[in-house]
């Protein structure tokens, strides 16, 4: 069975990222640079706009989680990516996620590859959120704080998504 699901960014603060995804034909971009064509805000205030070819989202002070989704739906997919976000940041890019309709407007519920700035302690960056929906999906035993997400840095994620699993990758570490 073929699972599909839309990708999303999950801007908390400033964010910028870029992306680009695998298919059976190559690499397909996800963002053109350019625009934000093929993509729709849901939930929240967040703005997103294009900088530098770079995709910067900024909070509203109390809005809920705003959402940035691609309109299109992906099966298996490998996904890299490069983010850089302020100090003390929690973010997150959605993968097989969907919106329920009519549920939190427009909330969107699935996993999430944690973006966190690491801090003094580390932090949990590339373990799987279960945004709307139960939480931790990494295991409590194996959610360890580290420090491969450098803060003040681009950060290059790679996440790979076959069949039920999901595996990340934060600047080569797994």
């Amino acid at each position: 069975m073929k699972n599909t699901s839309m990708l999303t960014a999950l801007a908390v603060f400033a964010a910028g990222i870029s992306f680009c995804v695998a298919a059976e034909e190559g690499w397909v971009s996800l963002f053109d640079g350019k625009n934000l064509d093929g993509w729709t805000q849901k939930n929240g205030t967040a703005t997103y706009r294009v900088e530098d070819g770079t995709i910067v989202g900024k909070t509203t002070p109390g809005s809920p989680n705003s959402f940035l989704c691609t309109d299109k739906e992906y099966g298996d997919f490998e996904l890299m990516f490069e983010v850089k976000v302020a100090d003390e940041l929690n973010s997150g890019v959605q993968i097989r996620s969907q919106t329920k309709d009519g549920t939190n407007e427009g909330r969107v519920n699935g996993p999430q590859v944690e973006i966190e700035a690491s801090g003094p302690n580390g932090a949990e960056s590339g373990y799987i959120y279960g945004e709307a929906c139960g939480g931790w999906m990494t295991p409590e035993d194996k959610l360890i704080p580290h420090k491969h997400f450098k803060d003040g840095e681009w950060n290059k994620y790679r996440v790979l998504a076959v069949g039920p699993n999901i595996q990340t990758w934060i600047n080569g570490a797994q």
